[in-house]
């Protein structure tokens, strides 16, 4: 599978949308941090994480053939898998066998998001595009 180049520069007014979506999901992350919740619980139900999932949604299709493209994918995509470790743990947890098995699921599941808002954030400062 070839991969496609973007074919035109991104407005200004975008790319300041995508920091501040990655900026939502890092006020997310530290707060999952700093409270009694998981990083990955605290990043699918807290209020900036919603947020910054609806404006992806809301602003991707402006991103169309620039390199922002990538990174609406990339962070609608990390809402998405965040919500489905969690959906996991929550099902390990119904069981006392699981509970270990939910708090390193969570505990992981944590750390890829924090990975992905770091990542993509630094891609993005550096104008380049995710990966698929």
């Amino acid at each position: 599978m070839t991969r496609m180049l973007p074919t035109r520069s991104p407005d200004a007014r975008l790319i300041n949308v995508s920091h501040a979506i990655y900026a939502l999901h890092a006020l997310t992350v530290v707060s999952g941090m700093l409270t009694p919740a998981f990083v990955v619980t605290a990043f699918v139900t807290g209020w900036p994480s919603l947020i910054a999932v609806i404006l992806g949604y809301l602003k991707r299709a402006e991103a169309r053939g620039t390199f922002l493209e990538s990174h609406f994918r990339w962070q609608i995509r990390t809402f998405w898998f965040a919500l489905l470790w969690v959906t996991l743990a929550l099902l390990s947890a119904l069981t006392l066998i699981g509970i270990p098995l939910a708090i390193v699921l969570a505990g992981f599941a944590g750390l890829w998001v924090i990975y992905r808002v770091v990542r993509g954030w630094l891609n993005l400062n550096d104008r380049r595009p995710m990966p698929r």
